[in-house]
């Protein structure tokens, strides 16, 4: 095997590994999300339990792209894809911890009786992991253009954000009993909006990667 062809293999062991805790990711999201809907209190602990094995992901990537580093000594687009790579498996890896911030919300409303169906937390999320996604398929396929999409994408889960959270506090007033309940909704929205703000940034990585210059897809 020639040189090239070693470094691309070891990148493409290196994209494998980063997909893999990207999917053990999606999943735990999605779960919290059903585990809330369920006030499934065991569930919400085994997803806390699982981020141990997405963080020893993180950790192994994190060796492999130093390993790369250090004996292929890449310049430019090459050593730009694993400092992307690297980029990535940290903003996943934050979306992982939403996962478990979601399953502690869980814990901390326990058995209490929902103050309403949750209907529309649950779409804001599928729109978040669209955005997580895209973002991903942006990467593997270094697909500018929908990398771009994810802006776009990013402020519709701003908006529903900004709307739920409106209504939550409006509920405050009308049940003053259920302030831990309303406060624990509230901060799911949040963790919600973050899992898109981290598929952003993924985003913007990609771009980079791509490009070579660095963009604020907020801005």
């Amino acid at each position: 095997m020639n040189i090239r062809s070693n470094f691309d293999s070891n990148l493409n062991q290196l994209k494998d590994m980063l997909m893999d805790m990207a999917r053990l990711t999606e999943s735990s999201i999605q779960d919290s999300i059903q585990v809330l809907i369920n006030q499934d209190l065991e569930q919400a602990k085994d997803i806390i339990d699982r981020d141990n094995a997405i963080d020893e992901l993180e950790n192994d990537i994190n060796d492999k792209a130093i390993s790369l580093i250090a004996m292929e000594a890449p310049v430019a687009r090459d050593l730009r894809k694993i400092i992307v790579a690297l980029k990535i498996s940290s903003e996943v890896e934050r979306i992982a911890d939403n996962a478990v911030n979601i399953a502690k919300s869980t814990l901390h409303i326990d058995n209490e009786k929902l103050i309403k169906e949750i209907v529309d937390i649950p779409k804001m999320m599928d729109m978040a992991l669209k955005m997580l996604s895209d973002s991903l398929q942006s990467f593997l396929q270094e697909d500018v253009a929908l990398a771009r999409k994810c802006a776009e994408d990013d402020d519709k889960v701003d908006e529903m954000y900004g709307m739920l959270v409106k209504e939550l506090m409006g509920y405050l007033q009308q049940n003053p009993n259920n302030t831990n309940q309303i406060t624990q909704l509230a901060f799911v929205c949040r963790y919600i909006e973050r899992v898109a703000d981290h598929s952003t940034n993924i985003a913007e990585h990609v771009i980079y990667l791509v490009t070579g210059k660095r963009y604020d897809l907020n801005a």
